[in-house]
């Protein structure tokens, strides 16, 4: 009976938000959203500009997958260096932990035995935990503990700006393909599909980020909104003055 409640509770905790590296996975998915986010935006405010500007397509199209390239090349760059810079850092302190460890491992126990008093474990404890845990793995348990990094999940810079490059191109792939439409529409249905794919880019970012899914959807469609009203009429202007 013991053994089915445990592996019920196992199986229970597996889903839960705790569970190992859900956190990072959703701050990947968070990233791809703001990422399809700032491509549908970029490009919108880049195509709907130049549409008011010039019924040319070719001038259009040139505009917009010239902005695609540009944003999802600055994308990636941006994030491969914020992301190398993350990861240096953080190796820098696991590697002064683990020379701390190997020079004054009493002082390292200590330390992590007083980590754990402060999370409210009674001293005896708190040294118990801290004992079991350095002889099972010293250098991770005060990874964890100390510098909140796990050692086995640094962030790749590769992945991160692949992901960020990637995202931004989905996203910025729909207002180019609502751009080919009839001359007559194709600036109100550029700006209904986008504020739409914004709608749903919005409430899936608050979502996941468990913040109030209404409030942060209006910010996008109103952020989205303003940015293509402002490039339409800079590009109707430019038009009208050339």
């Amino acid at each position: 009976m013991r053994d089915d409640f445990e592996g019920s509770v196992a199986i229970a905790h597996a889903a839960e938000p705790h569970a190992t590296g859900l956190a990072t996975r959703l701050n990947w998915l968070r990233a791809g959203v703001l990422g399809a986010n700032d491509g549908i935006v970029s490009v919108a405010g880049i195509v709907v500009g130049v549409a008011a500007a010039t019924s040319n397509s070719t001038a259009i199209m040139t505009a917009g997958v010239a902005g695609l390239a540009a944003g999802a090349v600055s994308m990636a760059l941006g994030e491969y260096v914020s992301v190398s810079t993350q990861r240096d850092s953080e190796r820098a302190l696991l590697e002064t932990e683990r020379r701390e460890l190997a020079e004054q491992p009493e002082a390292e126990l200590a330390e992590l035995a007083a980590i754990y008093r402060a999370k409210g474990l009674s001293a005896a404890t708190a040294q118990t935990v801290a004992e079991e845990l350095t002889a099972r793995d010293a250098f991770t348990a005060h990874a964890e503990a100390e510098l909140g990094i796990d050692p086995d999940e640094l962030t790749n810079p590769v992945h991160a700006a692949f992901s960020s490059a990637l995202s931004f191109t989905l996203g910025a792939l729909l207002p180019l393909l609502a751009i080919l439409t009839p001359q007559a529409i194709r600036v109100p249905v550029t700006m209904a599909a986008v504020l739409a794919a914004l709608a749903i880019t919005g409430a899936a970012g608050a979502h996941l980020g468990q913040a109030p899914v209404g409030r942060a959807t209006v910010r996008v469609l109103a952020g989205g909104a303003l940015a293509m009203i402002t490039t339409y009429v800079i590009g109707h202007l430019v038009g009208v003055a050339i």
